[in-house]
């Protein structure tokens, strides 16, 4: 073995280096929990960043089984100490796993070329991380998402089942059901003249009250209502953050109408390039669920 492979060899040099790569991360976490960014890109991209660093350098074999264990443990442990439910995991978890392996090819491979000088680019990388720890740096956190149906009844008929207002529903599209996505378990309300309110309730959890939404009308014209939100104590609230909500609708023929939902919101998670699609997919797949509950399928 020749001098070069010798001084890389791993040792006591490379424990030291990981245990203070390790306790740098449990210090990130606890401050960005304690700030209130815990949906930050600072925990789904950073912290795995400063674990794959850490597995990397540890002295033995199959790094990749040591991220994905030390991953895997991690996200166990926050789903129970920081009160995270299996949604949130779950949502996550491809992103964590994704970043901590991505780190741990790249830096593995540096760490063959330049030993540690390979570490270097570590800061770089955690940049990224800094999407969502303080509001000037964010990326298009207001998003809107639109459901269109066509619906097999008259204008007039759809129309009076709008003035009804929604029932529940508990019947859930197949993404809700697999994800186990809160959706209302009681609503009150209906009407389409300003000041009238539809307020959706959701069930207990483990962790507290479910809350609910209050969504009040603010203004009607022909073939159009809008809303907006005076209450949201929801278990949802973390994850986005309602402004408004807009139903239309219009005649194809006799016996057909087009009805259209557009809803739009605050995004609570980062980063943009991973939680944007995904909480657009899931609220399109919500705002399906409220027109079930409008009787509008």
């Amino acid at each position: 073995m020749s001098e070069a492979s010798s001084s890389r060899r791993p040792g006591t040099a490379n424990w030291i280096l990981s245990g203070l790569i390790l306790t740098f991360g449990v210090v990130v976490f606890a401050v960005a929990v304690a700030r209130g960014q815990a949906d930050s890109a600072l925990l789904f991209v950073g912290l795995p960043v400063l674990l794959a660093a850490a597995m990397t350098l540890v002295p033995r074999r199959s790094a990749h089984g040591r991220v994905f264990t030390a991953t895997t443990v991690g996200l166990l442990i926050v789903s129970v100490l920081w009160h995270e439910g299996a949604i949130c995991v779950i949502l996550a978890a491809p992103l964590v796993y994704f970043v901590a392996h991505c780190s741990t090819v790249a830096l593995g491979l540096l760490l063959r070329r330049s030993g540690w000088y390979a570490l270097l680019p570590i800061p770089l990388l955690l940049v990224v991380a800094l999407e969502g720890t303080a509001d000037g740096w964010r990326v298009e956190p207001d998003q809107s998402t639109q459901v269109v149906r066509v619906v097999a009844r008259p204008a007039d008929a759809v129309l009076a089942q709008l003035v009804a207002g929604p029932r529940t529903v508990l019947v859930r599209s197949v993404p809700l059901r697999l994800l186990g996505m809160p959706t209302p378990q009681h609503v009150e309300g209906g009407g389409l003249d300003p000041g009238d309110r539809w307020t959706f309730v959701y069930h207990q959890t483990s962790h507290g009250p479910g809350g609910r939404i209050v969504a009040e009308v603010v203004s009607r014209q022909r073939g159009r209502v809008a809303f907006t939100f005076v209450e949201d104590t929801a278990i949802t609230a973390r994850w986005f953050t309602w402004h408004t909500a807009d139903v239309t609708w219009r005649a194809l023929d006799g016996g057909h109408t087009e009805v259209r939902l557009t809803v739009e919101y605050r995004r609570g998670l980062d980063p943009s390039w991973y939680f944007g699609p995904v909480q657009a997919g899931l609220m399109h797949e919500g705002m399906g669920h409220l027109l079930d509950m409008l009787a509008l399928t």
